[in-house]
C-alpha cells in the first residue's frame, strides 16, 4: 500500500489528506489539521490522552492508523466547543479545579462527554469506570470524578 488520499469529516468539516500506511490519526489531527487537544502521551494506547471520538465512539488516535478514518466522522475537543453538554462539563471542571497541568484534561472531558451522552446521571463508580483508561499524573482523580459526576446532574 502506498500513499492514499483520504477524506474524513473532522469537527463537522470535510477534509482531505494524503497519508502513508504508517501515519497515525493523532499525527494527522495535530500536524495536518492543527487540532491540539489530542495529546501524545505514550504512543502505545496505554494512557488515553490521545482519545477522540470516531463515529461517536472513543478511540485512541495514537494507535489508530489514519487510513482507518477514511469516510468517518472524527470529533476532537475543539469540535465540541459549542455543545451545551461540553460547556457544562468544562464549567464543572473549573468549579471543581479538576485540571492541574491540563495535559489529560481534553481526554478526560471527552470521556466524560461520552459517558454523559449515554447516561445523564451516572454513579461515581460509572464515572470512575469511564475514565479508567485515561491517566492523570497530577490530580489523584477525585476532582475529575466529582466534576463529571456533577456535570451530569447526579445527586
Amino acid at each position: 500500500m502506498s500513499n492514499m488520499l483520504i477524506k474524513m469529516k473532522v469537527n463537522g468539516t470535510e477534509r482531505e489528506v494524503l497519508v502513508e500506511p504508517e501515519d497515525r490519526l493523532l499525527d494527522v489531527l495535530r500536524d495536518d489539521f492543527g487540532f491540539k487537544s489530542p495529546k501524545e502521551g505514550c504512543g502505545t494506547g496505554d494512557c488515553g490522552l490521545c482519545t477522540v471520538l470516531m463515529d461517536g465512539k472513543p478511540v485512541l488516535s495514537c494507535v489508530t492508523p489514519a487510513f482507518q478514518a477514511r469516510d468517518r466522522e472524527i470529533v476532537t475537543l475543539e469540535g465540541l466547543n459549542d455543545d451545551p453538554l461540553m460547556k457544562n462539563i468544562e464549567a464543572s471542571f473549573r468549579d471543581h479545579h479538576a485540571a492541574q497541568c491540563g495535559f489529560c484534561t481534553p481526554a478526560m472531558e471527552i470521556m466524560g462527554y461520552d459517558l454523559l451522552k449515554a447516561k445523564s446521571k451516572p454513579t461515581k463508580e460509572e464515572v470512575k469506570e469511564a475514565i479508567s483508561g485515561t491517566l492523570c499524573r497530577c490530580t489523584g482523580y477525585y476532582d475529575i470524578v466529582d466534576a463529571i459526576y456533577d456535570a451530569g446532574g447526579s445527586e
